[in-house]
C-alpha cells in the first residue's frame, strides 16, 4: 500500500506523550499516529453517518407525522422480554 507523507508539528509535551506510549506498545510513534489518525477518522465517520441518519429519520417524522410513544414502546419491549423468557425456559 502505497502513501503519502505528511508532517506534523507537536509540541514538546504531545511529543513526549506520543514517545512514551509507543514505548509502552512497543510500536515506533509512526505506527502510533497512524493508528490514532486511523481510528479518529473510524470515529468521526461513524459519528457523521449516525447524523445522516438521524436528520433523515426525524425528517421523515416531519413529513408524515409517523411516531410510536414510550408506552408503546416500553409495552414491545416487555413483550420482546417476555417471549424471550418463555424461549428461554423452553429449551
Amino acid at each position: 500500500m502505497g502513501g503519502t507523507t505528511m508532517g506534523v508539528k507537536l509540541d514538546d509535551e504531545t511529543r513526549e506523550r506520543l514517545k512514551r506510549v509507543a514505548e509502552m506498545k512497543q510500536r515506533s510513534a509512526h505506527w502510533l499516529m497512524k493508528e490514532a489518525i486511523r481510528r479518529y477518522l473510524d470515529s468521526e465517520e461513524h459519528f457523521e453517518r449516525e447524523k445522516a441518519e438521524d436528520t433523515a429519520r426525524y425528517q421523515a417524522y416531519l413529513d408524515t407525522g409517523r411516531h410510536i410513544s414510550n408506552d408503546e414502546m416500553m409495552s414491545w419491549m416487555d413483550e420482546l422480554a417476555e417471549k424471550a423468557a418463555r424461549q428461554s425456559r423452553a429449551e
